[in-house]
């Protein structure tokens, strides 16, 4: 998913990442040229000054087909937003994924972002009011398959108590990386998470 981009002396490689973000449609190149991201869509390439990025945010962003999905959001001067991903997919149903050379990038990137705005904010998780719905719909949730399995004990239905038990469990599987991981917090400047950024070489 990343491409060997050289940089302008030619002799070493530049920090770049590749993601097709959808099923359907083109490949984005990221390439780091320098103070400046450059972004290729295949159809136009944009040029992003570093120095424009605010707001730097890791986040948990499973999907349909993987719950091990990660974000990195940037959020620029002029109100627009760019975001990349570790996944990348290769079909309707097949996904690619490089966490090794997807930490490298994203390392590279938010170390250029710091040296050119020293004042852009590193913040990992949801906006804290995103944050809160999702940790009180899953705790009501999950009280309610609660209470539907104690119900269910007490009546003498095994059965219907089991599948309680088994519904609770996948979905606290579930509901627990998106409260835990996402949990909104600052970062230092520069700061990468690792467990928002998987990857990191041991």
């Amino acid at each position: 998913m990343t491409g060997a981009a050289r940089d302008e002396d030619g002799d070493t490689p530049a920090p770049s990442w590749r993601q097709r973000p959808r099923p359907v449609g083109f490949e984005i190149a990221y390439r780091l040229d320098g103070d400046t991201l450059e972004v290729d869509r295949t159809r136009r390439v944009d040029s992003i000054r570093l120095s424009a990025v605010e707001q730097v945010r890791f986040l948990y962003a499973p999907g349909n087909i993987s719950s091990k999905g990660y974000k990195t959001a940037l959020r620029l001067s002029d109100g627009r937003t760019v975001t990349f991903g570790n996944l990348s997919w290769r079909s309707l149903t097949d996904l690619d994924r490089d966490d090794r050379r997807y930490h490298r990038f994203v390392s590279a990137l938010s170390a250029a972002i710091a040296r050119a705005n020293p004042r852009a904010r590193f913040v990992a998780g949801r906006p804290r009011p995103i944050w809160l719905a999702v940790a009180v719909v899953g705790a009501l949730s999950l009280a309610m398959l609660a209470a539907v399995t104690l119900r269910a004990l007490q009546q003498g239905a095994t059965t219907t108590a089991l599948i309680g038990i088994l519904l609770i469990a996948a979905s606290f599987w579930q509901v627990w990386p998106l409260v835990h991981l996402n949990r909104p917090r600052e970062l230092a400047t520069g700061a990468v998470p690792d467990e928002l950024v998987p990857g990191r070489a041991g």
